[in-house]
């Protein structure tokens, strides 16, 4: 087995060190992340970096990319103060992949590679249209990280959509069946296949298998 120590791991080139940083984590949920402008302009791009953080409240978060330079996605929810989570599937991967490129501010990415915005009535942020498993949030917290300038950006879920026999009878979301897909790294996308749900583990009970594919 290969070791790295750190002192090599510094050594790297950047974009060399930053693909194998980020491969480490292991497969990662990749989203688009629907944005406004104050001009109500739509704003979409790509992330791989939300997290569960609690259930009451609902919230999840993503790390945002250090403010030193324009980051639209940033700016809007600063100003907004609204977004949207929207999950990715074989059928959108690559227009997704491109939303990362660097639009000029003031182009929608949504048209830009070939997806639609899609509004509701009560929510201020766009879905993406092509998506299976929506999530409007309403930005909450941030909080700075001091020792990379990166940004965890902290929202509360307001609302949520998804296909009509995704959803099983103990609140259990199957995004396998949605269509959903992973990443790994910063550019190699998966689809997925369960292996099995296990019940809830305790010291003094064996695991039960709840279902399996």
């Amino acid at each position: 087995m290969k070791r790295m120590h750190s002192d090599e791991i510094r050594q790297l080139g950047k974009r060399y060190r930053a693909r194998l940083i980020n491969s480490l984590s292991g497969f990662k949920s990749v989203n688009l992340v629907g944005t406004v402008d104050r001009q109500g302009r739509p704003n979409c791009a790509i992330v791989s970096s939300v997290i569960h953080l609690g259930a009451d409240p609902a919230l999840m978060g993503f790390i945002m990319r250090p403010v030193s330079v324009t980051r639209d996605t940033y700016d809007n929810i600063m100003q907004t103060g609204y977004y949207t989570f929207n999950h990715i599937t074989e059928g959108i991967f690559p227009q997704a992949h491109q939303t990362s490129a660097r639009y000029p501010a003031g182009v929608s990415e949504f048209e830009a590679v070939g997806l639609h915005a899609e509004f509701t009535s009560n929510f201020p942020a766009p879905f993406v249209a092509e998506s299976p498993v929506k999530i409007g949030l309403q930005f909450r917290e941030k909080i700075d990280i001091q020792l990379n300038g990166t940004i965890l950006i902290i929202g509360e879920i307001q609302e949520i959509y998804y296909p009509d026999d995704c959803l099983q009878q103990d609140g259990y979301l199957d995004i396998e069946k949605a269509g959903s897909i992973t990443v790994s790294g910063l550019d190699a996308y998966h689809s997925t296949h369960k292996l099995a749900r296990l019940s809830y583990a305790k010291m003094d009970r064996e695991l039960i298998v709840l279902d399996e594919k």
